[in-house]
């Protein structure tokens, strides 16, 4: 046991369990690396095009279109709701689902609620009108 004017000992680096540790990380590293060599154009990123020289025939070439790229391009440009079938964040849950859940009846007193007129609100809609009516004139 050491005192307080000694130091604790250390244990020496054993350098076949470090070797090993080292292995035993790259082996993991390789079993889940995947290459990726499928590289294209961010479809999230604009797009600027540049206009091509005059006298240049390969720039006004008509080439072949992608339809996996332009497939891509076309699903990066639509709303969330027609790329994913459920909301991806807690954000987009607000207002994912915007069609009434149930069907609107206007017949249905109990649901629906119009505005109804008394004597006492047509005065007040004709004071409110001729007032902004004399307010325009000056």
């Amino acid at each position: 046991m050491a005192t307080k004017t000694q130091q604790p000992t250390k244990d020496p680096i054993n350098i076949v369990h470090q070797h090993a540790i080292l292995c035993e990380t790259i082996k993991k590293e390789t079993l889940n690396q995947k290459l990726y060599t499928n590289y294209s154009i961010n479809p999230f990123r604009k797009l600027y095009t540049l206009t091509g020289k005059p006298n240049s025939t390969h720039d006004s070439a008509d080439g072949d279109e992608d339809p996996q790229f332009l497939k891509i391009i076309r699903r990066a440009h639509k709303e969330p709701e027609k790329k994913f079938i459920f909301p991806q964040t807690e954000a987009q849950e607000i207002g994912w689902i915007h069609k009434p859940l149930i069907k609107q009846d206007r017949e249905d007193r109990r649901l629906h609620f119009p505005r109804q007129n008394s004597e006492i609100t047509k005065y007040m809609d004709a004071a409110w009108r001729l007032k902004e009516q004399t307010e325009n004139l000056q």
